[in-house]
């Protein structure tokens, strides 16, 4: 029976038993297929992006062989770098003998020192015609064959340094989210917030509904918590008198994985004193905003095919409203859970059989409506029972002052009024310490401080 695995595994072997000998063959002639320090003064994207002023120039490259292809006594091959790839010409008569032998030897994926002049071709590509090369590091695994990339996403994710030499656009993302986190602390700084830090390891997980990761303090001989957000914390610090505080961190939350949902991921979480949700709204805006223009220069993005307007104002909806547009249950008339539950069965959305009225609500609006928000859109008016930590609403005690950003059917930032009623937040503990003993890993754990 012919196994195509089998057989790309022998393929593999066979190229890298190859590359040992080409590895060895250098070795003997006395070049370390493993050099050192090369000191460059190009870059690739540089010399397209100036030729005209580059042109004839001497340049000193560095960068890894993405392709090659030789015609006799002259060959090409293409050299990327962080910038971008350009193509080098080599010609016997121009290096030699003995560095022509070095450039037949090369393989994908080496990585070169390149001496050589700026020249455009008779076809018309920029290119560098090679003086001299240096062998940096030799590959020894063959990279994904160029006309397949790497297109298992699961490969893309357990090896990304393999994923950021094949595809050129993750790398993009790379340098764009140093950008945006660059942008972000400015922005805040800049409006007079201060960076702080808080700890990782907690011995109350809080802050979020979510089951954290576990750990042992041998010293202090008690369990403690990778931290699932940083809010209890960031909110002492606004009670020790730190009016603007944020942190860029890490949390940990020890719950489903796929592309979308990482069991550690980077937040940003901020605190204002003396302000409210619709402040936190407009600061979120513009934030996001701005960043947009900044880092990609434009307020109009194509997400996987979509035009994303991130132009202010972003639309705004109570979620509530946003039910009774995409699903015509108007939840306002719906006071009791009994009723709540029976609407949600109506429409097929599966709720457990002891489902509160705003759990219900939530249940209905993240299997139906997340979906359908594709341009920036704050919902509003979150239900009280899912939202342990946001103040009531004075004018309906039922919801709370909190807010949800969604972009491209994401959840892209979450805020609210913090509650500031100790007897009030409480008894709101009380209800989700009894959720979790109830066995929802999930819910809150009673925090007395």
């Amino acid at each position: 029976m012919f196994n195509q695995e089998s057989k790309d595994a022998q393929d593999i072997n066979e190229l890298r038993r190859v590359r040992f000998n080409k590895l060895e063959e250098l070795r003997q002639a006395g070049i370390d297929p493993f050099g050192g320090r090369f000191e460059r003064n190009s870059f690739a994207g540089e010399i397209k992006a100036r030729f005209n002023e580059m042109d004839g120039t001497k340049v000193k490259i560095a960068g890894r062989i993405m392709s090659k292809r030789r015609h006799g006594k002259a060959g090409f091959a293409n050299l990327q770098d962080l910038s971008g790839s350009i193509q080098l010409y080599f010609r016997q008569d121009d290096i030699g003998v003995d560095n022509y032998e070095l450039y037949k030897k090369l393989d994908i994926g080496d990585i070169l020192g390149i001496e050589g002049t700026v020249f455009r071709t008779q076809k018309g590509e920029i290119s560098v015609h090679v003086t001299n090369l240096v062998y940096l590091a030799k590959s020894l695994t063959p990279l994904p064959e160029k006309w397949h990339g790497l297109k298992d996403v699961e490969l893309r994710y357990r090896q990304r340094y393999v994923d950021l030499i094949v595809n050129p656009e993750v790398r993009e993302v790379f340098i764009k989210r140093s950008q945006v986190i660059k942008e972000i602390r400015n922005y805040l700084d800049n409006r007079g917030f201060l960076e702080v830090e808080t700890p990782m390891m907690q011995p109350i997980p809080g802050g979020a509904a979510a089951r954290p990761f576990i750990t042992h303090h041998n010293a202090l001989d008690m369990p403690l918590y990778l931290r699932i957000a940083p809010e209890l914390y960031l909110k002492r610090l606004l009670v020790g008198g730190l009016e603007k505080v944020y942190e860029i961190n890490r949390n940990f939350r020890n719950e489903g994985i796929s592309t979308r949902h990482n069991p550690e991921f980077t937040m940003l979480e901020l605190y204002q004193a003396y302000a409210d949700y619709e402040d936190m709204m407009d600061l979120c805006e513009d934030l996001v905003a701005s960043i947009v223009a900044k880092v990609n220069g434009s307020m109009v993005v194509e997400i996987d095919g979509q035009v994303i307007s991130f132009r202010p104002p972003f639309k705004r909806m109570p979620m509530l409203d946003a039910i009774m547009e995409y699903t015509g249950i108007d939840f306002n008339s719906i006071a009791s859970d009994e009723e709540a539950r029976k609407a949600a069965k109506g429409i097929n959305v599966s709720v457990n059989h002891n489902a509160a009225r705003g759990e219900v609500i939530n249940e209905v609006f993240e299997q139906l409506v997340e979906d359908k928000l594709i341009q920036p859109t704050f919902i509003y008016g979150h239900p009280v029972e899912i939202s342990p930590l946001a103040k009531r609403n004075p004018k309906n005690p039922a919801i709370t002052d909190r807010f949800e950003l969604f972009i491209m059917q994401r959840e892209i930032a979450n805020a609210f009024s913090e509650l500031n009623d100790p007897v009030d937040q409480r008894e709101r503990f009380l209800k989700q310490a009894e959720k979790r003993a109830g066995g929802d890993s999930e819910a809150h754990m009673m925090d007395e401080d």
